[in-house]
């Protein structure tokens, strides 16, 4: 019987090899890959522009410098409007603290709380969907520009920035296109595009989040990446004892 089984794999296994049909990657590879083409797990900074437009017209924009160390930790430097600056959020794993002048401690505060805009504060301080979500390949997708994996990321706890992501990345080179992120009811919350993939880090990375209301036409937030810089950064600077230590 084990004979007979080994000898059926073995034929299962050649007659896939001579179709030149490879196996597609596992769910949780496609987004481990993702990943490192969003957020490489190394040591960086890059300025953040973060710009707001309402349905009326009104747009607020907001400047970032943000230091990542791995995928676990980040501080983000508030550096305009004027009435924001010296405001600093660090993430440790997924917690996150917020220092402002005027207060003499950090006060804790949730990933899932708004940046400004469409922007929640994990939207930029942590964005490790391979170690926040459990994976599951749904479908592969054709759309105009070529073939994606469609899969779909269920939370593995309470305190991450959103409760379900539907993701879409491309089948050929494991670039992100774009995101739905859900609530626990199963709201729709915001479409995410990533887009002007371009030279970053050692990489090609998308240089632009495009957030979109998906029930309020016209409301859009758009991150857009630059000066992305790799070098190794002090572990100290991201405690809660340095925060009110930087400089700006």
């Amino acid at each position: 019987m084990i004979k007979k089984i080994l000898v059926i794999a073995s034929t299962a296994f050649f007659m896939s090899a001579a179709s030149g049909h490879a196996a597609p990657p596992s769910a949780a590879d496609i987004v481990l890959r993702a990943d490192e083409i969003r957020s490489p797990q190394i040591d960086y900074t890059v300025d953040a522009i973060v710009t707001s437009v309402k349905p009326e017209g009104e747009k607020i924009v907001s400047k970032y410098e943000v230091l990542v160390k791995g995928r676990e930790n980040a501080v983000i430097k508030t550096l305009s409007p004027p009435i924001d600056r010296g405001r600093t959020l660090l993430t440790i794993g997924r917690d996150m603290w917020v220092y402002l002048p005027d207060v003499s401690k950090p006060v804790r505060i949730s990933l899932q709380e708004r940046l400004v805009g469409e922007v929640a504060n994990g939207d930029i301080a942590r964005t490790n969907f391979s170690g926040d979500y459990r994976a599951r390949l749904v479908r592969t997708e054709k759309l105009d520009d070529g073939k994606y994996y469609v899969l779909d990321l269920s939370a593995k706890s309470e305190d991450v920035t959103y409760n379900r992501v539907l993701y879409w990345v491309r089948t050929d080179d494991f670039r992100p296109y774009k995101a739905e992120f859900y609530a626990v009811s199963g709201k729709l919350l915001k479409l995410c595009f990533y887009e002007d993939y371009k030279e970053m880090g050692g990489g090609v990375r998308p240089a632009r989040l495009v957030l979109k209301d998906p029930l309020v036409k016209g409301r859009v937030s758009t991150i857009e990446y630059g000066n992305m810089r790799v070098k190794e950064l002090p572990a100290k600077f991201f405690t809660k004892d340095y925060m009110k230590k930087f400089k700006y």
